[in-house]
């Protein structure tokens, strides 16, 4: 590991200051992933600004019935707290189904969204990955790639995001809070994030400087029916090979209300949009919701190994969807 410097801030203001003082920086809260990239000479920073300490750790009600959570609350409190699990179940889902017991005690809430790929190529210094340094090739294409993205990848890159918690925030419409010494702004989870196109290397919208302070779980998506589901190689501390989050309301037998992603298949969590248009006002069916699956399914562009996730994709949330639809009335 390189050597670095240390600071430990007293608030978000002086953290924000310190990474204008220091270009290159990074934050760092509970470390589960910076640390390990550390380690493997992925991550070189010049100085880390310790977050951990700050302020940010608390979920607070909003006046709309909505739900803030603070950008250090630990993934395993955030999945416990009853607010969650009851009124947006598909994130504490989320959250229980990603890593083991020990790294959700120490895992946050800002920390997991802004998680890099586990790909091996990015992780292996003597491999090419146009993510970890651009130019290189993506290694990935043409050698071991089974895990990989089959939606919205590029020439440049196929990598996958890894966050489980992300896919359920992005189809509950939460946003994300940003803070910098320019000052404020907020950016929905499913726009965060960025398709890998000529720049495979930025993952997220977010401008140098900007500490995410928090999360806002909306009061539209509150205690609407939710689920997430996820496929992987083991029962437990294995990233997705394909997930999905649903949240549907159906009123008189009509999709009423609909929010789908995806995680495992693509550069970020892949809203559903095609399947979401297709369902708003539909009938909530079995039939229906194979069609509008589909008609989001059709963009895939499977690789020579990864194919396989297509249909794990469509069962997955067919699945979903009709657990969550409630049962026709009898006749």
């Amino acid at each position: 590991m390189n050597g670095f410097g240390y600071l430990r801030p007293d608030s978000v203001q002086e953290a924000a200051e310190a990474y204008a003082a220091h270009p290159g920086a990074r934050y760092l809260a509970g470390g589960t992933n910076l640390v390990d990239l550390l380690k493997l000479g992925v991550e070189r920073p010049g100085t880390l600004i310790d977050i951990g300490r700050l302020p940010l750790d608390t979920v607070q009600e909003l006046p709309d019935g909505g739900l803030r959570v603070g950008a250090t609350v630990r993934n395993s409190d955030l999945a416990a707290d009853p607010r969650v699990r009851d009124r947006y179940p598909a994130l504490s889902q989320a959250l229980l189904s990603g890593a083991s017991a020990q790294l959700r005690n120490v895992a946050t809430t800002g920390g997991n969204l802004l998680q890099r790929t586990r790909c091996p190529y990015f992780q292996d210094l003597d491999k090419p990955c146009n993510k970890r340094d651009p130019g290189s090739g993506c290694g990935a294409r043409d050698g071991v790639h089974r895990d990989h993205a089959v939606l919205g990848h590029s020439p440049q890159c196929i990598a996958t995001h890894p966050s489980d918690m992300a896919v359920a925030l992005a189809a509950l419409d939460a946003q994300v809070e940003l803070y910098s010494t320019d000052g404020t702004r907020r950016l929905p989870v499913a726009d965060f994030y960025r398709l890998p196109g000529e720049h495979p290397d930025r993952d997220t919208w977010i401008r140098p400087g900007e500490l995410i302070t928090g999360v806002r779980l909306p009061a539209a998506t509150a205690g609407v029916p939710s689920a997430y589901r996820k496929a992987r190689d083991r029962a437990s501390y294995a990233f997705a090979l394909a997930s999905v989050a649903v949240v549907l309301r159906v009123e008189d037998g009509v999709v009423d209300q609909v929010g789908l992603a995806f995680g495992g298949l693509a550069h970020r969590p892949w809203r559903a949009r095609h399947t979401e248009l297709a369902l708003l006002g539909a009938p909530a069916t079995p039939a229906a919701f194979e069609g509008a699956v589909a008609l989001e399914l059709a963009h895939a562009e499977p690789l020579r190994d990864n194919a396989y996730k297509v249909p794990l994709a469509r069962g997955l949330a067919l699945d979903v969807l009709n657990r969550l639809a409630p049962a026709p009335a009898a006749a």
